[in-house]
């Protein structure tokens, strides 16, 4: 008896921990979900660029930090939302060829990342997005109209939250994805993503509800984020849109087409930026 209760322990033993494992994920999702990093390692001035520290709180008071990088004679801003990993010091090379395009940049850390306050949640990245807005549109006194959202990565999945509850000039979106669930069923087939993750930062939900231009850019190449997720979001998306394909890596690909990526941004933001 004991040997046949020892040998059902052993096959089921597997499905125990397997079990064990997805209720930590579940219950220590957010530390699981986002990679901040609290150090800054460059800042504008590295690149030859002014800028200015800024401070605003979220509505539920969490302190948050960003820069503020102007340019001569600007056309318009863009809030531009960063990616999971890292801080805003990771963003200079975005940073340099929107000042080059005479936009000027409000780039900020969510909860949790850089010098910002707090730990991140999904809900929390949305209201520092939400708060980043209004630092621009009561702070800044500046158009609603000549606001451009731009979002890479999970920050592509913020930005398109965003721009559902206000009313920006474009949209733009670069490597993200249509939902975090799909992600993890993209890299792993058995990976109950539905079930750990739900609707968290479902980007295609809430594209659909987007009113402005919407550009979506994303390389063929990408590693992390399928192009096949870009591509659903450019279908999902309403017109006016447009995509633009570019080659390279997820991190790098925006630098590995730099002469597409350019001429495509300058275009649209050209064609819509009143």
């Amino acid at each position: 008896m004991n040997r046949k209760i020892n040998t059902y322990l052993q096959k089921i033993a597997p499905f125990g921990v397997l079990l064990f494992a997805l209720f930590l994920f579940c219950h220590g999702r957010p530390f699981c979900m986002y990679y901040p990093d609290k150090k800054i390692y460059a800042t504008p001035s590295d690149i030859n660029l002014r800028y200015e520290p800024v401070l605003f709180r979220a509505e539920d008071g969490i302190k948050l930090t960003g820069w503020w990088i102007p340019t001569n004679n600007a056309r318009g801003v863009v809030l531009f939302s960063h990616g999971n990993a890292g801080n805003i010091s990771r963003m200079l090379e975005s940073i340099k060829i929107l000042n080059k395009l005479k936009l000027n940049v409000l780039v900020y850390d969510y909860r949790g990342y850089g010098e910002s306050e707090g730990e991140p949640s999904e809900q929390g990245t949305y209201m520092d997005a939400k708060a980043a807005w209004f630092y621009l549109v009561n702070e800044r006194k500046i158009s609603e109209r000549k606001i451009i959202i731009f979002g890479y990565s999970l920050g592509g999945s913020i930005s398109a939250w965003l721009a559902r509850e206000n009313t920006p000039a474009i949209l733009i979106i670069e490597a993200s994805f249509t939902s975090l669930a799909d992600v993890a069923n993209e890299h792993y087939f058995w990976f109950p993503g539905k079930l750990i993750f739900g609707d968290t930062y479902n980007t295609y939900q809430n594209l659909k509800d987007v009113k402005c231009p919407v550009l979506i850019i994303h390389s063929k190449d990408d590693e992390l984020t399928p192009f096949s997720q870009g591509k659903k979001l450019f279908d999902t998306a309403n017109e006016p849109k447009e995509m633009i394909v570019i080659t390279g890596s997820h991190n790098t690909g925006f630098l590995e087409s730099k002469q597409e990526y350019e001429a495509g941004l300058n275009a649209f933001i050209s064609k819509h930026l009143k």
